[in-house]
């Protein structure tokens, strides 16, 4: 075993163990009242997970993205749900690669450390959606600072997050020589901006990820807000989105796994007419299916992995890998039910929970169809869909 994969093993087995404190109960609770796992978050950042990826000079672990990959998957093959970790290790690599040095090191110790949650991305917009050169948010220059006006959707744990990564455009779109020019990136500090220009309303939806709408009315923001060059940060998020994709690839890998190895217990010990129900094949073959489409897509997500840690162009590959592992996951979780019966929707098995939280996927953070589009235009060469 290489050092390399026996630091992952390692990885994994952490997480497992930490995992293991909490358990289905705990994730009931949580769902049934909407609540934030609060308790998870914290003891995930004490065993430095969510500084996976932040350098050691700012007081991260300076591992890759297969490392964090791992560390999402275990999550979810354990029943827990990782979408209050994910956000930060991919939206913190904004900051990471593009930020200044000055706003490193005065955000990135304290995000590793726990002090300091960057778990909010204002991106999305209700009349844009996925098409992101289309918002319409706006961030005037005014001397020392910006004024931002304007309105956000989707944007999950905004309430619990102290920074949030804002999209924003600073020249009309009109002007633009290209349709991604004239965005910028913004770390809005939300303990100071909330009640002064921010509004966060939320919204309840089929699954607790905490999700939230955002109201921007003249918000006041410091020019030292800005990251990197002004009109140039659609360039920055795409690196960044290229990373997502990886990641709630690897969750939904995790899920699979989860719904596979639940389908298979369930199998050997559910007894009807005198015999496990794993004994048919008609049992055994729908859990064989989903077993190796798992792994197969699984395979991709750590080529895509692989690929963006070497800084290597691997849009093609995260993409493939997204639609995959959502795929195997949403398969999986429908054998996981339709094997259950009737005790696949009760609360106590956790199935039903998991196959609310993994159906997400096929839309989010970008939906199956335009990955599909994605693939036909860009990497086949085929006439531009409308």
């Amino acid at each position: 075993m290489s050092a390399e994969a026996e630091t992952l093993a390692q990885i994994r087995e952490a997480v497992r163990s930490l995992c293991a404190g909490f358990p289905g109960p705990y994730w009931r609770a949580l769902d049934r009242e909407r609540a934030y796992p609060a308790d998870f978050v914290r003891a995930m950042t004490e065993a430095g997970f969510l500084g996976v990826l932040i350098p050691e000079a700012h007081g991260g672990s300076g591992l890759g993205l297969s490392a964090a990959a791992a560390i999402l998957e275990e999550v979810h093959a354990s029943g827990g749900n990782a979408a209050a970790l994910h956000a930060q290790m991919y939206t913190m690599g904004t900051l990471l690669r593009n930020g200044s040095e000055a706003q490193k090191r005065r955000f990135l110790p304290e995000i590793a450390a726990g002090r300091l949650r960057l778990q909010a991305f204002g991106v999305t917009e209700p009349g844009a959606g996925t098409d992101t050169t289309s918002i319409r948010t706006f961030a005037e220059r005014r001397g020392d600072h910006y004024v931002v006006n304007g309105q956000k959707i989707w944007t999950s744990r905004a309430e619990h997050s102290d920074l949030m990564l804002l999209l924003a455009r600073t020249a009309p779109k009109e002007a633009a020589a290209r349709r991604s020019d004239g965005l910028s990136v913004f770390l809005v500090d939300m303990r100071e901006a909330a009640g002064r220009g921010l509004t966060i309303r939320p919204i309840r939806t089929m699954l607790n990820h905490a999700t939230t709408e955002i109201f921007l009315e003249d918000l006041a923001l410091p020019a030292e807000s800005l990251i990197g060059e002004e009109g140039r940060g659609f360039r920055y998020i795409l690196d960044g989105m290229n990373a997502e994709r990886i990641l709630i690839a690897a969750e939904c890998i995790g899920d699979a796994r989860w719904f596979v190895e639940k389908a298979s217990a369930y199998a050997k010990e559910r007894v009807v007419f005198g015999r496990p129900i794993g004994q048919n094949q008609g049992v055994q073959f729908p859990i064989a299916r989903a077993f190796a489409q798992s792994e197969a897509a699984k395979l991709m997500v750590e080529k895509a992995a692989r690929l963006f840690e070497a800084g290597m162009q691997c849009g093609p590959e995260a993409n493939m890998a997204k639609l995959l592992a959502s795929e195997a996951s949403w398969a999986a979780a429908d054998m996981c039910l339709q094997i259950h019966g009737g005790f696949g929707f009760a609360e106590e098995y956790d199935v039903e929970r998991k196959f609310r939280e993994t159906r997400l996927y096929q839309v989010a953070p970008i939906s199956t169809n335009l990955i599909l589009a994605y693939l036909g235009e860009h990497v086949l060469g085929l006439p531009r869909s409308y």
